[in-house]
């Protein structure tokens, strides 16, 4: 059954083994040396691959509801809703027991207070996931702050103190994580920010399935700026690069991550737009060049896109094979037509989940390469960029 890998299967922490491996046989009267390296093995290793496999199953994707309390709070105030725990709750329940939703939505991305909480008759919001194949997962950051040093750039705080929260959410039925830290293309972007972004993530990554939860690896670049889709392919690559040598360094099992990429797109103020397939042609280069196959799942960001345009872009890197899972991770691209339909009325919120499975079963297409946008709404076709905030 899918939720056997909710079962926890040892919680001690990772250990060590000295198996070494022969890059070639020494001949006599040769000078070539036998190479050994330590293969890391977890006590979660079986579980992290298991859990990342049945995120990145066929036609589903995750759902991001994993925002700040004060980003959940403009999400309100847009409806005319206050930011109380009730209203949070609320709007929350609405999402996470929509009837179905599981067809096509294979993990969610919870905030802390949203893992804790339950609906109004008293099932835990976990167990709602979990009744409907969804795993549930867990924001685990703790935000960006001014990077010193840099080109008034960020860097993601939260290492402090994550190994013990990791093995609480654990307890609390969360099986991965996420952490979101960014890179800023008109910043320059610099070394600095970028070694701080990777290792930073490194570092998350590695604490993450030393606990028992598959880390979401997501350094997002921003949209922000008027550079054309050539320089964002170069950040990119430069930055992916970074990331997975010091994945490697700090031994992550790729078998058991995900990552959460920005598009790769032009600059939101760049005079020319692209085209879903020129987005699709820039994306699959910059993840064939840098991300092994061994990756089950790569599950995009929409990147401050219409509905529609993160759905047809994600189907257009869906036409042909690819080595990994390629799938998405939305949270405004699923939420945006969910909050106008419901507006904070109890009387609103059968339509709004109705709402929430139309754009989830669009996406889950776009995931098979099967989407077309004939007949979808005009309210879906509207952009939803945010300066500094492409999430």
């Amino acid at each position: 059954m899918a939720c056997a890998s909710f079962v926890k299967l040892n919680a001690a922490s990772s250990s060590w083994t000295g198996q070494k491996s022969s890059f070639g046989k020494r001949s006599p009267g040769s000078s070539t040396r036998r190479v050994s390296f330590s293969i890391r093995a977890s006590s979660y290793t079986d579980e992290l691959v298991q859990t990342a496999k049945l995120i990145a199953s066929p036609g589903r994707g995750i759902l991001a509801i994993d925002e700040s309390n004060a980003t959940c709070g403009k999400r309100l105030a847009s409806i005319g809703l206050d930011n109380t725990e009730t209203n949070r709750q609320a709007y929350r329940q609405l999402l996470l027991t929509t009837p179905g939703l599981g067809e096509y939505i294979s993990g969610a991305i919870l905030f802390e207070e949203t893992l804790y909480q339950s609906t109004t008759d008293g099932r835990k919001f976990v167990d709602c996931l979990r009744d409907e194949n969804i795993v549930p997962g867990i924001k685990v950051d703790k935000g960006l702050v001014p990077l010193p040093g840099s080109n008034n750039e960020s860097w993601c705080q939260g290492l402090d103190g994550l190994a013990s929260r990791s093995a609480e959410y654990y307890k609390q039925g969360a099986r991965f994580a996420k952490w979101r830290t960014v890179v800023s293309i008109p910043c320059g972007p610099s070394a600095l920010a970028v070694k701080e972004a990777a290792w930073g993530l490194a570092r998350y990554a590695a604490i993450s399935q030393d606990n028992g939860l598959v880390p979401i690896v997501e350094p997002e670049i921003l949209l922000d700026g008027d550079h054309p889709i050539d320089r964002t392919l170069e950040v990119a690559e430069k930055v992916w690069a970074e990331v997975f040598y010091y994945l490697a360094e700090n031994n992550v099992v790729f078998e058991g991550i995900l990552l959460k990429p920005s598009m790769v797109t032009p600059g939101a103020e760049h005079k020319e737009k692209a085209s879903p397939d020129t987005i699709a042609k820039y994306t699959l280069t910059m993840l064939k060049r840098r991300v092994p196959p061994a990756v089950p799942g790569i599950m995009f960001l929409s990147g401050g896109q219409s509905e529609v345009q993160a759905t047809l872009n994600l189907n257009a890197m869906n036409q042909s094979p690819n080595p990994w899972h390629v799938s998405f991770s939305y949270a405004r691209a699923l939420q945006n037509t969910v909050l106008k339909t419901w507006q904070g009325r109890p009387e609103n919120v059968e339509a709004a989940q109705k709402s929430l499975l139309v754009r989830a079963k669009a996406n889950s297409l776009a995931q098979l390469g099967r989407y077309s946008a004939e007949g979808e709404s005009e309210e879906a076709k509207k952009g939803m960029f945010v300066k500094g905030y492409t999430y």
